[in-house]
């Protein structure tokens, strides 16, 4: 029986999806087996490996015992690839999970597409019948150039035949998109290529992440040598603007869950919702050049969470004083100021 601030006795990962929050954590492998993407510094100096099945059956059942009875909607399988585990073991995995949390709703996990795309058919159709009902997958991109200049180590007709293949099988496919990653060069192509990816897919949830290059990185490496190129704030609402145009025929949820994004309202169920959510990204590029500086700056230190809060005089006051600091503190700076906010948002 477990006490109150007790450590869970059963090995957790480092990170889940921001929608996984509230679930129970089940560790299946460590790290990522690929860990070359450019922009990721969540395994670095991890090695991958994939945990036996005693294990983490184990960890299962100290699991039950730790949270004693609680009814869990959700349960996330970390770390990185989980679908790498042989089919046979991820299914025995899910049938000891599902024996332990009756009440478990939903069982999702990572899912690279390169793995992914190495699964057969009925490989999917027993994962999914035996209770994996959602994927998150970083297509990152749909342009293969992007792709290869940041190692992503897979290709956009691999991206697309790893979604088919686990809606086909039943498995909703969440697609996470880095809005700005291809850096100011590439941002038409991202955004178009990406957009027909997605159209072909047709995945259930498409979550955006505007791009902070963190530290450590090695696309901070290809920044300082000047061969990316960052884009602005109002750079990267134009790409997911041009993005969210393109989504032609596209049902799922369109989403900005994470605070990394500068417009987190912009979410709703396509296709109803997209003549809204591009309005409410035009309503930003409509301000005048000041006052998106100003929203931008205002969102990123913590006072604005919408464009209504520009509407607060109390609130807008607030963003001007720091503003005016921060502009005698870092002249010319604004973008700078707002992606180092940014790239601090875990």
């Amino acid at each position: 029986m477990n006490r109150p601030g007790d450590a869970p006795p059963f090995e957790l990962g480092p990170i889940r999806p921001v929608a996984e929050a509230r679930s129970l954590l089940i560790r299946t492998t460590r790290g990522c087996p690929w860990n070359r993407c450019d922009f990721c510094v969540n395994y670095q100096d991890m090695a991958f490996s994939i945990r036996s099945v005693a294990d983490i059956e184990r960890d299962i059942e100290m699991a039950a015992d730790y949270y004693q009875g609680h009814a869990f909607a959700g349960c996330f399988l970390q770390d990185g690839d989980s679908l790498l585990m042989p089919t046979e073991d991820l299914v025995r995995v899910l049938a000891t999970l599902r024996r332990h949390f009756p009440s478990l709703e939903r069982i999702t996990s990572y899912g690279r597409a390169a793995t992914m795309a190495r699964k057969t058919p009925d490989e999917m159709a027993a994962i999914a019948a035996a209770g994996l009902n959602r994927l998150y997958c970083g297509m990152e991109s749909g342009s293969d150039e992007v792709l290869r200049r940041i190692h992503k180590g897979t290709t956009a007709a691999q991206i697309v035949r790893a979604g088919q293949l686990a809606r086909q099988a039943g498995i909703e496919v969440s697609e996470f998109i880095i809005i700005g990653i291809g850096g100011r060069e590439l941002s038409r192509e991202h955004a178009l290529a990406t957009a027909r990816a997605l159209v072909q897919i047709d995945p259930e949830f498409i979550r955006v992440r505007a791009i902070g290059v963190k530290q450590g990185s090695r696309l901070e490496q290809s920044r300082q040598r000047g061969d990316w190129v960052l884009p602005t704030e109002d750079e990267l609402i134009r790409e997911q603007r041009l993005l969210l145009e393109h989504l032609d025929g596209v049902s799922g949820y369109f989403s900005n869950d994470h605070a990394v994004n500068l417009l987190m309202e912009v979410e709703g169920q396509l296709p109803a919702a997209k003549d809204d959510l591009l309005a409410k990204l035009d309503r930003f590029l409509a301000l005048p050049d000041e006052e998106r500086v100003q929203f931008a700056l205002g969102r990123r230190l913590g006072h604005y969470q919408t464009l209504d809060d520009r509407d607060q005089i109390g609130r807008r006051e607030a963003v001007a004083r720091q503003v005016e600091q921060l502009r005698r503190q870092y002249p010319g700076m604004e973008d700078e100021v707002c992606h180092a906010l940014r790239e601090r948002v875990v």
